[in-house]
């Protein structure tokens, strides 16, 4: 199969992943970012399975460069952590793609927060040498639960722009409507 990668389609939803991550770089809450809505986005309408992982991941990767250029700060040693809970945040979006509703979008922006949550404060206490053992990791998820309402509220905010963007879009362009 022949990749279109120079589909209206293709070109909107690739533009929309790219200037959210932008976002990235201007001054926002901790946590407020638009990660999981790029993972779900780019999962649910890019319709290679490879470029729904690609394009999103790299458009956190040059976020990520452009971060550690400018203020010092885009890498650290939970990294990995970070980029395993955006690409189970992809395969939520795949599954959200079966059928796009408020709903849908909603349900896997919720658990896309949960699992990242999970998944990057298990990472803390992993890099942290596993420190004090199990209680090592529960403290880990305490003190992580402050940060766990921006994350969420930004998850549903860009996932709100993002599909709301493009559910618009396609009605004023229909050229962005994927052909069945």
């Amino acid at each position: 199969m022949k990749l279109k990668l120079r589909t209206p389609r293709f070109i909107f939803i690739t533009s929309a992943i790219f200037i959210v991550a932008a976002s990235r770089l201007f001054p926002h809450i901790p946590n407020f970012t638009p990660l999981a809505a790029m993972a779900l986005f780019g999962g649910a309408y890019l319709s290679d399975k490879r470029m729904a992982f690609i394009v999103p991941l790299l458009a956190l990767f040059i976020s990520d460069i452009a971060l550690q250029l400018l203020f010092g700060w885009g890498f650290h040693n939970t990294m990995i952590y970070v980029y395993i809970g955006f690409i189970v945040t992809s395969l939520i979006g795949m599954l959200v793609k079966q059928n796009v509703t408020v709903q849908s979008v909603a349900a896997g922006s919720l658990v896309s927060s949960i699992l990242f949550f999970i998944i990057t404060n298990f990472g803390v206490w992993a890099a942290n040498g596993f420190q004090m053992g199990i209680v090592g990791l529960e403290t880990t998820y305490i003190l992580g639960i402050p940060f766990f309402t921006p994350t969420v509220v930004g998850d549903l905010f860009f996932n709100a722009l993002l599909f709301g963007s493009f559910y618009f879009a396609q009605i004023k362009y229909p050229v962005l409507v994927k052909a069945k």
